[in-house]
């Protein structure tokens, strides 16, 4: 199955992208368009998915845009790579749980390219590090399902702003911290799209 693979240089505007997404969906329904993998950064904002909760908005005076992917609130920003997919699953295996599983890994084994040792958590959706006894999330999930059409994505931590997350309680948990990959390893991630395309690539195949 053809994959068009879009990487965008520039910050692409929170509702241009899922519109463009939304439209992606509609055209591979109808087998108009081929599947998508698209990296790209958003200007700093803040998105609440379908779960969110209003006491999860700890500071009122932020702009929340409300969008109908899984998962409750996080933000988006400058020094985040996002990945965004539209992935018919209707012609491979129809088991969203199988795919969130490969999201998990695509993400995992393109950290552990980068040394970094990472883990999913069943309970909490994302991806984990555990670092001075504490569990810190580097990498947020939301996903929608659409007639066997899977899209939004994720969005990875590089070297974000981590005081954006005081305003909210991210993805609704309290007990646990966010982190970026430069907070856990000071290291090159110069090549960093490239390893995460390839590594979606090979775990969408397998």
């Amino acid at each position: 199955m053809s994959i068009k693979i879009k990487i965008s240089k520039k910050p692409i505007d929170y509702d241009k992208a899922i519109r463009y997404l939304e439209k992606k969906v509609k055209s591979l329904h109808s087998q108009k368009t081929e599947e998508l993998l698209w990296i790209l950064s958003h200007p700093s904002i803040y998105t609440a998915g379908i779960s969110t909760k209003s006491n999860e908005i700890l500071d009122e005076k932020i702009n929340v845009i409300k969008t109908n992917r899984g998962g409750r609130i996080t933000w988006h920003g400058p020094g985040q790579t996002i990945f965004y997919f539209v992935i018919n699953l209707s012609k491979r295996k129809k088991d969203i749980r199988k795919f969130v599983n490969i999201i998990e890994k695509i993400i995992i084994d393109t950290l552990k390219e980068y040394n970094i040792k990472s883990f999913a958590d069943r309970k909490n959706v994302g991806i984990w590090v555990r670092k001075n006894k504490k569990i810190e999330k580097v990498a947020a999930i939301g996903i929608k399902v659409r007639r066997w059409i899977a899209y939004h994505g994720c969005a990875i931590n590089i070297n974000n702003d981590l005081t954006k997350y005081e305003k909210i309680i991210p993805c609704g948990i309290k007990n646990k911290g966010v982190t970026n990959l430069v907070n856990i390893k000071k290291q090159n991630y110069k090549n960093f799209k490239k390893v995460l395309i390839k590594n979606f690539l090979k775990n969408l195949k397998s």
